[in-house]
């Protein structure tokens, strides 16, 4: 009896333990695969690149990721001087004390400033010359571009896809920047010692402009490309290109605006009588205003005279009070945008061309 009942136990701990192993394989087993298979499924539902877009991004990964990083670090470096900006101003009391009265404590903020904007507005011609010069052109030299045209996909496709995601990466890239500069700079932004905003430093690093500068260059610098048909040569046509841009729209920024005017009345000598200005204005000339009504160079009645020929000058100019000329900071968001879509519309242009003469002549 005690023999039958180890062996009848044993077989039932056998048996028992060949299902426990049983259930734990099964279970072990059924779980991995829904694991692998929940992976797999999550996997796929992951945006990939795929086709063309893949195409065009592995031959161009090295550049897009370097504009990328730089623009990564760029905003860190930015949101560390910026948090040192408001410490400084709230331990100041700024702005209940004019940072006039800073004195040299303030240059370190200043020159950070201008430094970090003297980048900024090299960004278009530097993407102009090593992106948007080499984009199409290198394709062309190289032989690539005949490669393409031989496949299923059209060239239109091709030009297409090149365009769009090197569009992406500037859009992103500068817009991200111009966001964060102008956030950094908002603090001070009436401050002319700081940076005026109707300077290049101050007015094509903020808001839309550096963007559409940007696109602009880089397009440009694609069609460029697409003519000559030579990576080199593109790249060195492409740098004037960007730099006579640069001074052009420099040239025009001021016309953007409206120019408001304000004048006096009650003569030019007395104290309190010069025009008050809103802040931040900047003033782009002043007159003297004639009992008629006619301006007067303020020059005419200056200069070496006493302060007796000074008067005796207005007398007889029949000076009766000052015309002062100038854009208030207010105008400075829609002169922006005025200017942005400008460049745009001629960044449309010449993707229009682009298309167009690829239809025929790219390759």
């Amino acid at each position: 009896m005690s023999t039958f009942t180890r062996g009848s136990t044993s077989k039932s701990t056998g048996s028992t333990s060949d299902g426990k192993n049983g259930t734990t394989g099964g279970t072990m087993n059924g779980t991995t695969g829904g694991t692998l298979k929940a992976t797999t499924a999550e996997a796929d539902r992951r945006p990939r690149l795929s086709g063309m877009t893949w195409l065009v991004w592995r031959q161009h990964r090295a550049a897009f990721w370097t504009i990328l990083a730089a623009t990564a670090l760029c905003v860190a470096w930015i949101v560390h001087q910026r948090g040192r900006l408001v410490d400084f101003l709230d331990g100041y009391g700024y702005p209940g004390k004019s940072l006039d009265e800073a004195g040299g404590t303030f240059q370190q903020y200043g020159d950070a400033f201008s430094f970090v904007s003297l980048g900024l507005q090299a960004i278009p011609i530097l993407l102009g010359v090593f992106l948007g010069a080499p984009l199409i052109a290198g394709d062309l030299e190289n032989g690539t571009a005949k490669l393409v045209a031989a496949q299923s996909m059209s060239r239109t496709r091709w030009l297409a896809t090149k365009l769009a995601l090197a569009g992406l990466v500037v859009v992103v890239s500068t817009g991200v920047l111009s966001a964060v500069f102008g956030w950094w700079w908002n603090p001070v932004k009436s401050e002319a010692m700081v940076m005026d905003w109707t300077s290049g430093e101050a007015f094509n690093t903020t808001g839309p402009v550096p963007v559409a500068l940007t696109l602009f260059s880089v397009f440009g610098g694609v069609a460029i490309g697409v003519v000559l048909r030579r990576t080199l040569t593109a790249m060195v046509v492409t740098f004037g290109f960007t730099v006579v841009l640069q001074l052009v729209w420099g040239y025009f920024l001021l016309s953007l605006g409206n120019v408001v005017t304000v004048t006096t009345n009650k003569g030019v000598t007395d104290e309190n009588v010069f025009p008050s200005l809103p802040h931040g204005a900047y003033e782009i000339d002043q007159s003297y205003v004639a009992g008629s009504g006619d301006l007067v160079g303020w020059g005419t009645c200056s200069g070496s005279l006493t302060d007796a020929a000074r008067q005796v000058c207005l007398d007889k100019e029949d000076v009766v009070g000052w015309s002062v000329r100038y854009l208030p900071l207010s105008q400075m968001n829609a002169m922006q945008w005025f200017g942005a879509s400008i460049l745009f519309a001629l960044t449309a242009g010449v993707v229009a061309f682009l298309f167009l003469w690829g239809r025929k002549r790219l390759v």
